[in-house]
């Protein structure tokens, strides 16, 4: 066929398309109101009718009549159809109100931080085979996501010093709950003390599975932003200590490890990556189960996520570790070859039995930080480690130095630590952001006794102009 030949046949196709479409639209238009709004679902006009006649009830109103008009959802104000064009001029528009952590000075923590982002860790996790796949765990046909997955452990073993790792959980808070839940099966207690430093958000999902699951939960009082030493009971399963803890300050594992085994319960040690590149690792203590969150590493702010956990613990314990977990091996033809192991494929439909309601895994998150950790290497990771906690350290010192401005806590801080000030805390934070300063993290709501507190954490980004600046304004927002 010519090529002219061929634009013809084209044209008339497109003819005829465009008078499909065109009938296709009267016969909508045509149709029922609800064909029309739900031109998509698959059940017909006639189906639904059927299932309320079976229900009992003549209308879909009639169901739903009991639930007051006050609180029922309105019709949503949707503009009318926009050409493509027409919406991203319109989209882009709204999002000019947003104001991200990128475009002010950005001091805020306790638990996810605004850090660099090598190109190299975008360029790998956005390529279809990583971005698209979901379980990919079919050796037969996934071993490139399942080495990556083994990789992650590994890194994540390297990274605290622990003899086995997961391929991810959720996200950190999660990965401490389901460490709780570990650390009930391994030692048949059902009491957990969790201290006081703990990060609330980790705190609060930790409250919710405890409460569900029948257990018992205490909590361990602070001195100074630390830990304060104590002898667990005889019943208490696992103690859970943040290294370094919600305020910055760095715990004293080697103490706490030791009067904690002596009572016969585990250390579960909620650690963030970043502070491992420089900190000694929780296992050089002992520690049975770590914890944290992948979102240091590569994962961006993003409004609060989606991020990963990671979960590791001692090789004693590797039968109640839940989620997934990769393993290496050869095949038939004696080539290295990747596979889940020690868990069944549906481990979590075995009920009681199951180590975990969850059954699957952050695979394109942990993968971010695997590239990430990769990407920096361990010199790059204690490089960057070190230089978040020297900048922690000046500003910190340029901060005491303005009348009424304290430290809160007289212990060791690593890149995080709270001040408290002569004015409200929440009323500061919000002058400052108005001078595009996001200042840090209110205390009050995490403890009552720190209603001037703010959290205030430092990273890599934070550069000393913007630093010597916040110092300034602050200075200036307290002298009026």
């Amino acid at each position: 066929m010519t090529n002219c030949q061929e634009t013809l046949t084209s044209a008339a196709t497109t003819s005829e398309t465009m008078k499909a479409k065109s009938d296709s639209t009267e016969f909508y238009q045509s149709n029922t109101a609800a064909e029309i709004h739900y031109p998509y679902l698959p059940h017909t006009e006639a189906d639904r009718m059927a299932m309320l006649a079976e229900i009992g009830v003549r209308s879909f109103e009639d169901l739903v009549k009991h639930i007051p008009s006050s609180i029922r959802s309105k019709p949503l104000a949707l503009p009318q159809a926009m050409s493509e064009q027409e919406l991203v001029s319109y989209i882009s528009e709204l999002a000019k109100k947003n104001k991200p952590a990128s475009a002010q000075s950005c001091f805020l923590g306790g638990g996810s931080y605004r850090r660099f982002v090598p190109a190299v860790v975008p360029a790998i996790v956005s390529r279809s085979e990583f971005a698209t796949s979901y379980t990919p765990y079919q050796s037969e046909v996934s071993q490139g996501n399942l080495q990556s997955i083994y990789e992650f452990q590994t890194a994540i073993c390297l990274l605290t010093n622990m003899d086995v790792a997961n391929a991810s959980m959720y996200d950190g808070p999660t990965a401490c709950a389901e460490a709780v839940l570990m650390a009930c099966r391994i030692t048949g207690k059902q009491k957990i003390a969790v201290s006081n430093c703990l990060n609330p958000e980790y705190l609060a999902v930790v409250s919710t599975y405890v409460q569900s699951c029948g257990l018992k939960l205490e909590t361990i009082a602070s001195e100074q932003g630390k830990t304060q030493l104590f002898k667990p009971g005889n019943d208490i399963a696992a103690v859970i200590v943040q290294y370094p803890n919600y305020y910055g300050t760095v715990e004293d594992l080697k103490i706490l490890e030791t009067t904690i085994h002596a009572a016969g319960a585990l250390l579960i040690v909620v650690s963030d990556p970043i502070a491992l590149g420089y900190l000694t690792p929780p296992g050089d203590f002992a520690a049975d189960i770590v914890v944290g969150d992948a979102q240091p590493c590569g994962n961006g702010l993003s409004f609060g996520g989606p991020s990963a956990g990671f979960m590791a613990c001692r090789k004693d314990y590797i039968r109640q570790l839940p989620g997934r977990l990769a393993g290496i091996t050869v095949d038939s033809g004696g080539r290295r070859a990747y596979t889940l192991t020690l868990q069944a494929r549906e481990q979590h439909i075995r009920r009681s039995k199951a180590t975990s309601n969850i059954c699957t895994n952050q695979a394109l998150n942990a993968l971010t930080m695997l590239v990430y950790l990769s990407a920096l290497g361990p010199e790059g990771l204690k490089s960057i480690a070190h230089a978040s906690m020297q900048k922690a350290h000046y500003l910190a010192g340029e901060m005491t130095k303005i009348p009424g401005v304290k430290l809160a806590f007289n212990s060791s801080f690593f890149s995080e630590f709270a001040i408290t000030t002569p004015k409200p805390a929440k009323e500061l934070l919000k002058l400052l952001e108005a001078q595009n300063i996001l200042g840090g993290l209110e205390l009050s709501s995490s403890d009552a006794k720190l209603n001037n507190g703010i959290l205030i954490a430092t990273t890599e980004m934070n550069s000393k102009n913007e630093m010597d600046n916040y110092v300034k304004v602050l200075k200036d927002l307290l002298s009026k």
